[in-house]
């Protein structure tokens, strides 16, 4: 475990934190990534195959692990390795209670209406919309809403006032 202390100074960045610890399968994946370095495959032998893709892109959009190349044995391939960034966490925000219920409404719900406006933004950005206050303004929701609702869409980010795809560079 590193003695890094993760500080978070924008609520939208305990997105990643309570997707992770709220899924106890993405939380053991964690765990495992807390005590050694580890390989995509090594983490797939260790749990459940179908999470550790989520689970990795996860932390990596929260910022929660590092990466580095491992050195193969001769005549392999070489591999991605992971492990945890943090030890620590300390909170150093303040938002209304309104937009704190959002966050964790946007990290814990499995609503329907969660899809649904994953679906408006995506297609915002399809019109070439991406810009969080306009979209933010068109669905009647805050801007700190649409970020945190980037922060479970594992193919977008944010970028200054705007969104963005990204791709997966696992």
């Amino acid at each position: 475990m590193t003695g890094h202390i993760r500080i978070v100074n924008d609520p939208v960045e305990i997105v990643p934190l309570l997707l992770t610890f709220n899924n106890p399968k993405f939380k053991e994946i964690y765990g495992l990534l807390n005590k050694q370095w580890m390989t995509e495959q090594e983490l797939c032998e260790e749990c459940d195959s179908t999470c550790v893709g989520p689970c990795l892109s996860i932390l990596k959009k929260g910022n929660l692990i590092e990466e580095q190349w491992r050195m193969p044995k001769p005549g392999d391939m070489p591999s991605k390795e992971y492990r945890t960034t943090y030890g620590g966490f300390r909170a150093n925000f303040q938002c209304t209670m309104t937009d704190l219920a959002d966050i964790i409404y946007l990290a814990l719900s499995t609503d329907e209406n969660l899809r649904t406006m994953v679906t408006h933004v995506e297609d915002e950005l399809n019109v070439g919309n991406t810009s969080i206050a306009d979209i933010a303004r068109k669905y009647g929701v805050s801007p700190l809403y649409v970020k945190g609702l980037t922060k479970r869409i594992p193919n977008l980010d944010v970028k200054g006032q705007g969104l963005m795809y990204v791709e997966d560079s696992r």
